[in-house]
């Protein structure tokens, strides 16, 4: 576990080579927080572990319960010959996912305080084994995209996944990565990589939900429009999802008359004025380094971004400090953080994150009668590729992925609780439907399916789930999170 790698495949001398193989804590080699006269510098960023679809379900196959290959996957893997950089003899992968961070020794320290004061979740995961595109896709969703293009159904040849290993190498994939394969027909278990997956469901007899004639998008492209809602180009040199019409949140909300936005800063250039002065760089050029395109999904929706009054819902920091300032926050926001402060490895770090975090709890605790009535959901897209030992219910073809953070801020969240109950990004879109009486989003989306029980002897665990021989795999609406 010594070869620790930062991008482009260059080794990362702070980790020492003779670290012994197994988790260690971060921080021990980098600091926690950014270099304040620097805040680009590399010193504090590491690596980017690979978080991929057929790279997760290698490292935990399905359920976690050997996870024994996650380091063996990163570096013979790595993130696939189709990314930039990325070879056989250069997977650009090391030792990274193995690190923990450590709050007895004062990591995360905000979300610790949180955590103590009001109710956290230690079995809330990622709903798509995979990484941020997809994952956000399914916090507005609770599915998964596909490729349609007027009618072709098929993706360009160059862009479907192959993860047969490559003649002469032990896991690295023929055809895979962010300049190519990320599309999968997993109806068709003649598809590379398909049938095993599918065993391994039909041994807990967990549907796949694989439609046919269709090449599900299960890693990070391009989505169909910019944010100003330009069509983008489709082809085999566009790394580019086309419109999609899944239902979403944002249209069961607006034809139930409940307000709401989805905030993803950078979307407005007054978002990062400061930023472009800070670094000398154009006020345009920091919107596109800040702006994080495939973490704002309702911009893949074709319904969304040809309707002036949905996509008039789509905002940037600035509105939602002045709508929180002003009192005019929506009934339901969704907050996405910029690209430095997302604390995503690589470009980021977990402390930007926090502070991100920290000033939109405090903004709107300095509003009291807004925080009387509201609940803040803190989370992650994914886990970043980080191991894991936790539980996962396999609800589909597509995940559950690994756990993440999960903190609820509110005054009628538990105080000082953590829930054990079984979660996925499915869950707030539960709440909502609970809170709002909303029905599911569509006939296969992950809100239909039922809420945990569990018992003592195994709390993480819920008894009736498919995968422990109940009728359907379940997920919960973190009701039991709170006191109402």
């Amino acid at each position: 576990m010594d070869n620790f790698t930062l991008r482009g495949g260059i080794p990362d001398t702070r980790f020492p080579t003779t670290l012994a193989n197994g988790p260690f804590q971060l921080t021990n080699y980098v600091s926690y927080a950014y270099n304040n006269n620097d805040p680009l510098s590399t010193l504090t960023t590491t690596g980017d572990p690979a978080h991929r679809f057929f790279q997760m379900w290698q490292q935990t196959g399905g359920d976690n319960s050997n996870a024994d290959l996650y380091t063996w996957v990163a570096v013979n893997a790595g993130t696939g010959g189709d990314s930039a950089g990325v070879s056989p003899s250069n997977p650009g992968q090391g030792g990274e996912l193995m690190a923990f961070l450590n709050v007895n020794t004062g990591d995360v320290s905000y979300w610790n305080s949180l955590a103590q004061q009001y109710a956290m979740s230690d079995n809330y995961h990622q709903s798509i084994q995979g990484g941020t595109g997809v994952n956000f896709f399914a916090i507005a969703t609770g599915d998964v995209p596909y490729f349609d293009n007027n009618g072709v159904l098929t993706p360009p040849s160059n862009q479907i996944e192959d993860p047969t290993p490559m003649a002469g190498t032990a896991n690295f994939y023929e055809q895979d990565g962010y300049q190519g394969g990320s599309y999968v027909n997993c109806f068709d278990a003649t598809q590379p990589g398909v049938q095993p997956i599918l065993d391994v469901l039909a041994s807990y007899k967990v549907a796949s939900k694989c439609d046919q004639n269709k090449y599900y998008l299960v890693n990070n492209y391009g989505l169909g429009y910019d944010m100003n809602g330009v069509a983008q180009p489709i082809g085999p040199n566009n790394y580019t999802l086309p419109p999609q019409t899944i239902p979403t949140i944002a249209e069961a909300l607006q034809n139930k008359g409940v307000s709401w936005k989805w905030y993803t800063a950078a979307r407005e250039l007054s978002d990062v004025t400061a930023d472009a002065g800070k670094f000398g760089i154009a006020p345009l050029l920091a919107q596109r380094l800040q702006y994080n395109a495939i973490g704002d999904p309702l911009v893949a929706s074709k319904n969304i971004m040809t309707s002036s009054a949905l996509r008039a819902n789509l905002a940037g920091f600035t509105s939602l400090v002045r709508d929180i300032s002003n009192g005019t926050l929506p009934s339901v926001s969704f907050v996405v953080p910029t690209n430095l402060a997302s604390g995503h490895p690589g470009f980021s770090i977990q402390n930007n994150y926090e502070l991100f975090t920290k000033f939109i709890v405090d903004l709107v605790k300095s509003r009291p009668e807004l925080m009387a009535n509201t609940a803040i959901i803190l989370t992650t897209d994914e886990g970043g590729g980080y191991y894991d030992t936790g539980y996962i219910q396999m609800q589909d073809f597509f995940g559950d992925g690994p756990r993440i953070p999960m903190i609820v801020v509110s005054p009628y969240a538990r105080t000082n609780f953590i829930d054990h109950s079984y979660y996925d990004h499915a869950s707030i879109l539960k709440f909502i439907e609970r809170n709002w009486k909303l029905d599911p989003l569509s006939n296969r989306s992950r809100d239909n399916h039922p809420i945990p029980v569990t018992s003592s002897a195994d709390p993480y665990m819920p008894i009736n789930s498919t995968n422990n021989g109940g009728p359907l795999p379940t997920v919960g609406d973190l009701m039991t999170m709170f006191n109402f």
